[in-house]
């Protein structure tokens, strides 16, 4: 089983960026602890992260026939984003999308996503430990 997890715009920033919604934690942590789990898991997974949309539509689309699930952090992208919404249809492979931070505990702006309709689920709120629960949620609902 393979899982791809993306992460969009400013994740990269992870640990030094308004640490009080996103915690100190950088992304290089987060992917280690994601690898570490899906050993556990016996699931292979690939992580990306990209500020550029058309890279992260790009990605999906190559997940076709090569990842079994997607995990998705869009960041900014989860509120504007048709394209990506569109790449996730396409492909038609069980996607969840995570946050770090409660997006409906934020600005209006950030209540609507564009992503998650599209998506067997979402996951946001619990920081790092919103990915590791992504993570076991997909792989269980894939060896179903």
């Amino acid at each position: 089983m393979k899982i791809l997890v993306l992460n969009g715009p400013n994740l990269n920033m992870l640990g030094t960026r308004e640490v009080d919604k996103y915690g100190t934690t950088d992304l290089e942590s987060i992917n280690k602890e994601l690898k570490t789990l899906a050993a556990a898991l016996e699931v292979e997974i690939e992580t990306f992260q990209s500020n550029s949309e058309g890279e992260l539509v790009e990605k999906i689309q190559s997940a076709l026939n090569n990842f079994d699930g997607i995990i998705i952090n869009p960041a900014a992208y989860t509120h504007t984003s048709v394209a990506i919404r569109d790449a996730i249809l396409a492909v038609n492979i069980p996607t969840v999308e995570v946050h770090l931070s409660n997006i409906y505990s934020r600005e209006d702006f950030r209540h609507h996503s564009y992503i998650a309709p599209v998506c067997i689920g979402q996951i946001s709120g619990f920081r790092q430990e919103s990915y590791l629960a992504a993570l076991r949620a997909l792989a269980g609902y894939l060896r179903k």
